[in-house]
């Protein structure tokens, strides 16, 4: 499987778990899609941090 978690750095340098099993992330107007495997869907107002699928994570950065 190539789903990875997805995790909002704060402003305040702390992680905060965003969604689990994100397969698709698309760019909005106002942030970031994240869509899960399960087809839950969420809309953050982020940007990509980083993202490391070896280890299944996606760190997205507070706007």
């Amino acid at each position: 499987m190539c789903e990875a978690n997805a995790y909002l750095i704060k402003k305040d340098g702390k992680e905060e778990l965003v969604m689990e099993a994100v397969d698709v992330v698309v760019p909005e107007e106002n942030g970031l899609r994240l869509q899960s495997i399960f087809g839950e869907q969420k809309i953050i107002a982020a940007s990509i941090k980083s993202m490391s699928l070896v280890n299944h994570k996606i760190m997205l950065e507070e706007t």
